[in-house]
């Protein structure tokens, strides 16, 4: 994503990139966060009252550039997607970077600090209730995997399975569009924002969800650990790789892991190693001259009828329309 390239317009861009008030006090010489904006009390814990306008379930700002921010909870959910640059978070002692493009899920019971963010570190941060996720949650189904159990478990107030959920997702467009609407929508104050966004939330949760191998966690569950494993497995071995194989490497038995993978993501191994097959031969259709027939044997499809069946399928149009037609975007036609 070059610069927010097509997922955010530069409208947008410059209206997040103001200097605020509160960072002019800090490039002024404030050394510290003013409390008083994010707590209600002496604790640690940035309160919804603060950050929320009253009867609302979500609202949008930008992270508080050029300071450090200790140790903290929150009690609502925090949604942060990184527009530029990057920030240095550590959350419950873990350190993770958001980079351009990127998505971090925050459940309420998380310790995060985040180091001081320059300039050009443009991130933007959803507080949101949980009750504002119940229609998201339902358009998922019931389908067991990951996105939807840390979902669960924010609605229960729990941290039982992960305190974060880091979206690797720069490259994927469809959800960089559906993050610009949101903050679209939500800077401009657009009409029916909320049900607007709680669809767009949910639409979000569905895009994720066929993007679980771009996924980073803490992953206190061994089970979770487990897919993981998997879906790093896919990530380096997509083109070739056997689950058969990973489970004996893994002493596991295959039926068993198989099952678990299933239950885990919603959708079996081979759909998972397909997902990114066709993500990766699309990668290769816009950032080279490879033919169609080349990388459909790079991603592992030596049958090139096949290749294209499944890809017009996912996509909605062949290879070669879909390489034209990013190119097209690319020159602004």
């Amino acid at each position: 994503m070059k610069a927010l390239g097509c997922a955010m317009r530069e409208e947008i861009l410059s209206e997040l990139k103001t200097i605020t008030p509160e960072e002019q006090k800090i490039l002024s010489g404030r050394a510290e966060i003013e409390k008083d904006l994010y707590m209600s009390s002496e604790t640690n814990i940035i309160d919804a009252k603060k950050m929320l306008d009253a009867g609302k379930l979500i609202q949008v700002r930008t992270h508080t550039r050029f300071i450090h921010f200790p140790k903290h909870t929150h009690n609502y959910i925090e949604v942060i997607y990184m527009c530029s640059g990057s920030t240095h978070h550590v959350i419950n002692g873990e350190d993770v970077i958001l980079q351009q493009g990127e998505i971090l899920f925050l459940n309420q019971k998380a310790t995060q600090e985040i180091y001081p963010a320059g300039k050009d570190d443009i991130a933007v941060n959803f507080i949101i209730l949980p009750e504002f996720f119940h229609y998201g949650l339902n358009m998922i189904g019931t389908e067991e995997n990951m996105l939807r159990d840390f979902i669960v478990d924010c609605l229960r107030g729990e941290n039982e399975l992960s305190a974060y959920l880091h979206f690797k997702v720069s490259d994927v467009l469809p959800v960089q569009n559906l993050m610009e609407n949101m903050i679209w929508s939500i800077i401009y104050k657009q009409p029916n924002k909320r049900s607007t966004n709680q669809v767009t939330m949910g639409l979000l949760f569905l895009q994720l969800m066929n993007y679980m191998d771009k996924l980073k966690t803490d992953g206190k569950s061994g089970r979770q650990k487990l897919i993981l494993t998997v879906l790093s497995y896919i990530e380096e071995h997509y083109r070739d790789g056997e689950l058969s194989e990973l489970a004996e490497s893994l002493h596991y038995d295959l039926y068993w892991l198989s099952k678990e993978v299933k239950k885990r993501t919603g959708r079996t191994y081979t759909e998972l190693v397909q997902a990114k097959r066709l993500s990766q031969a699309a990668y290769m259709l816009n950032t080279t001259s490879m033919s169609v027939l080349d990388i459909s044997m790079a991603v592992g499809y030596d049958n090139i009828s096949y290749f294209h069946r499944l890809f017009q399928k996912k996509y909605g149009i062949t290879p070669r329309k879909y390489r034209v037609s990013q190119k097209n975007l690319a020159d602004g036609k």
